[in-house]
Order: structure tokens, then sequence, then C-alpha cells
């Protein structure tokens, strides 16, 4: 019965994905799809925090946390890309 929660769940990411793939392509602004990508992110985190748990181990420990800091790094970026135009500003006052 565990298994097929598990399975059920992974189903429910992979959706999840699907249509935040969707809103990525067809999102009307750019602040749709940043969350978009954020919410990509968060659902490969549980997708592999899922797989984690049906293979009873815990070497993707370190994998969730790496997408995790990835797509927090990403999502600053890109936010900070849509409220000025750029991500690195350089400030030469020589």
């Amino acid at each position: 019965m565990f298994e097929w929660l598990l399975l059920f769940c992974m189903f429910l990411l992979s959706v999840s994905i699907v249509v935040a793939v969707f809103r990525l392509i067809k999102g009307p602004s750019m602040s749709d799809r940043v969350l978009s990508l954020d919410s990509i992110g968060y659902n490969i985190i549980g997708i592999v925090t899922v797989l984690t748990v049906m293979m009873k181990t815990q070497a993707f420990l370190e994998i969730i946390l790496l997408i995790g800091i990835i797509a927090f790094l990403g999502t600053i970026a890109l936010s900070k890309f849509v409220e000025r135009g750029v991500v690195i500003e350089y400030n030469r006052d020589e």
C-alpha cells in the first residue's frame, strides 16, 4: 500500500512539472516564468525525495540539497534580472 502511495505521489509531482513547463513556455509575463522555474526545481526535489524513500537509501540526500541551492540561486538571479535588467552590476568609480 505504501509503495502505491509513493508511486501516486511521483505521478502527481510529474504532472505538476508538466503544468509548470507549460506555464514556463506560455507564461504571459516574466515573473510567471520565474515562478514556474522555481516550482519545477521544488518538484524535482520532491521526486528525488520520493525516490530516496522508495529505494530506502540516503545516497540522494546530497543531491536534494544541491538542487535546492541551485534552484534558490537561479530564482534570485532571474528575479534580479527581471527587476533591473542585469544580473551582475559593475560599478567602476575609479
